[in-house]
């Protein structure tokens, strides 16, 4: 009989693992900005859905991934460096797109805001603003990697440590949620010109993190074929 200290103890260290890799992997800080070069124009009340969506979407992602994202990749013969190629590309295209938006008018950002229609909310939460830019196949990888570590011989131990692995989850939502929601309020002492040149060099990174995703999944195909 499995006493309520060790179900514990296997909730904690569970709780601390998938806070301790997912969230600096995530960074929500860092990709607030983007959050907003990429919905440029929407309101305040439009902002604040998106952020909402887009934390559940990311919560959502990173449980199926511990769940069954192993067993998803070897039912399609998907190697873990082929999905590091193709986030990688995906995120390096959109941080482009990013890098050559041009500063918009009022008249413009009027536009982009009636845009922003409950439909394209809806579609836009998930791609590109959760996957891949919030949420990528870095950080994909790495959820994979912890469901296979929390799976333990006995039925009980398993479930403390996945109860463990779906609390820090939601920390990292609430997180995240937070960062996307007041991303305005974080980059108004920068003031307007600030905030630009603080977009473009998010997007810059965004373009390098990318490109750096792509080639790390090209080493690993390049070594398992030499």
């Amino acid at each position: 009989m499995i006493d309520l200290a060790t179900l514990a103890l296997y909730f904690g260290k569970s709780f601390l693992l998938v806070l301790a890799t997912l969230l600096p992997i995530l960074n929500p800080a860092a990709t607030a900005p983007i959050f907003l070069g990429l919905t440029e124009g929407a309101s305040q009340d439009t902002r604040r859905e998106l952020a909402r969506r887009i934390a559940l979407n990311t919560v959502l992602m990173m449980l199926g991934a511990m769940l069954v994202g192993a067993y998803v990749l070897d039912v399609f013969g998907i190697s873990l460096p082929i999905v590091r190629v193709a986030g990688g590309l995906l995120i390096s295209a959109n941080a482009w797109r990013l890098l050559n938006t041009s500063d918009a008018s009022s008249d413009s950002r009027r536009a982009l805001a009636e845009g922003f229609t409950p439909e394209m909310v809806r579609t836009h939460s998930f791609y590109p603003l959760t996957f891949p830019i919030s949420c990528g196949p870095g950080s994909l990888a790495a959820a994979i990697t912890i469901g296979v570590t929390l799976s333990e011989s006995l039925l009980a131990l398993s479930l403390a440590r996945f109860a463990g692995g779906v609390a820090a989850l939601g920390v990292i939502g609430a997180v995240m949620f937070l960062a996307f929601r007041y991303a305005t309020q974080m980059l108004r002492p920068l003031g307007d010109t600030g905030t630009v040149v603080f977009l473009r060099l998010s997007a810059f990174i965004l373009l390098c993190l990318g490109v750096q995703i792509i080639w790390d999944g090209l080493s690993e195909l390049l070594r398992s074929v030499a």
